[in-house]
């Protein structure tokens, strides 16, 4: 406020109060692959492009894994992909690597930290089609393509969408036992593609279009919404049959999903069938619950910049306080969680605390868990025959 001597009116705008918090973009598909015909120009190694539509795929070519997987993203809907185009290596084990990259030179998987600050967006769905299968029989080291995308998932809030071995369902149940994590989440088998050059059905990794559903879902209904139970778009079969029966336990699919991992069902059309991340941590073992947790977050820490480096003051804590309630609540009335509410603990905010520029905000959510078993008593009852008699 000036303190200098006014004989005059003047308006002094104040900015207190609560601001508006807008959740991120939920559904940005964060994409690595190969395409040895691309245009270098427009599609560089190691280096975020950002894809908006099918049109710009024109310059990638028809070899390597990122055609079909952006084909199959876009099968489902429109989405925003940021792709990631590393070499095509010598063999397999060479390409595996490539795709891994390396944290040190920020190539590979490592280059998706680098879309925000490049593209503006950041990839909440990761996926390396082709690339996530290998190494799954429990005889092998882990798929490193996989321990590379669950490396940078947690700090990019991210969730990892890999492909199943494919083969046979021990083999899947396996790669259920393999790896444990609430960011990863595991769809086999593959499916079949109605394919133009071999004029027959082809089978491709499933990731990328359970990637587009996702992105399908978080836009028609909202990010708190499970992909499971949707149809999946473009595909005409899945290359191995699952066995499926809503109330048998030891159906395929049911066996499938109880070892954590995703599958796809026919039943009026092909379904992504499972609700569960690899998570060791029942409290984060719904896919939607952990990315659901995961928007929030982000999004609070992005809205609430404008408050950092102000002076501390009750006026502060009450605007920052009150514009989480706020987001909240709407949250609640959007139905993208049970409840929740910010708070201010004392006994975390003392003098101290407040004097060396510090402030705790608390603040508790519940996200819904989707429905996963669906229980009804069925009873016999006599006394309906009394009522018919009355009659």
């Amino acid at each position: 406020m000036a303190t200098d001597f006014l004989h005059g009116i003047e308006v002094l705008e104040v900015d207190d109060g609560i601001r508006p918090i807008q959740t991120v973009r939920s559904s940005v598909i964060g994409l690595i692959g190969t395409a040895p015909d691309a245009v270098a120009a427009d599609w560089p190694l190691d280096t975020p492009v950002l894809v908006t539509n099918r049109r710009q795929l024109a310059g990638l070519g028809d070899s390597g894994s990122l055609p079909k997987a952006l084909a199959g993203i876009y099968d489902q809907a429109g989405a925003v992909v940021a792709v990631i185009r590393v070499t095509e290596g010598t063999d397999e084990a060479d390409t595996l690597g490539n795709v891994a990259g390396s944290s040190l030179d920020g190539t590979g998987v490592h280059a998706l930290k680098a879309a925000q600050a490049v593209l503006g967006v950041s990839p909440r769905i990761l996926i390396a089609t082709g690339f996530t299968h290998q190494g799954t029989d429990g005889a092998t080291p882990a798929n490193p393509v996989v321990a590379a995308l669950l490396s940078v998932a947690p700090s990019m809030r991210a969730v990892v969408i890999a492909d199943g071995p494919a083969t046979t369902t021990a083999a899947a149940l396996t790669y259920g036992q393999s790896l444990g994590s609430d960011r990863l989440f595991v769809v086999d088998p593959k499916v079949m593609v109605w394919s133009q050059e071999a004029d027959a059905a082809v089978a491709e990794p499933a990731s990328a279009r359970v990637a587009g559903l996702i992105a399908r879902i978080d836009n028609e209904r909202g990010f708190w919404w499970s992909p499971s139970n949707h149809e999946i778009a473009g595909i005409v079969g899945i290359s191995r049959p699952v066995d499926f029966a809503l109330s048998d336990s030891n159906s395929e699919s049911n066996l499938l999903n109880e070892a954590k991992i995703a599958t796809i069902i026919r039943n009026n059309g092909f379904r992504l069938w499972g609700n569960r991340t690899t998570a060791q941590d029942p409290l984060w073992q719904f896919l939607p619950v952990r990315r659901t947790a995961d928007l929030i977050y982000d999004s609070i820490e992005r809205a609430l910049l404008w408050a950092m480096d102000r002076p501390l003051s009750r006026q502060l804590f009450a605007d920052i306080e009150g514009s989480v309630n706020a987001y909240l609540r709407e949250l609640i009335a959007l139905g993208a969680i049970v409840g929740g509410k910010a708070w201010l603990d004392p006994d975390l905010n003392t003098p101290a605390t407040l004097q060396a520029g510090k402030l705790y905000v608390d603040f508790d959510i519940e996200p819904p868990a989707p429905l996963e078993r669906l229980t009804f008593r069925a009873h016999r009852n006599a006394e309906y025959w009394t009522e018919a008699l009355a009659i």
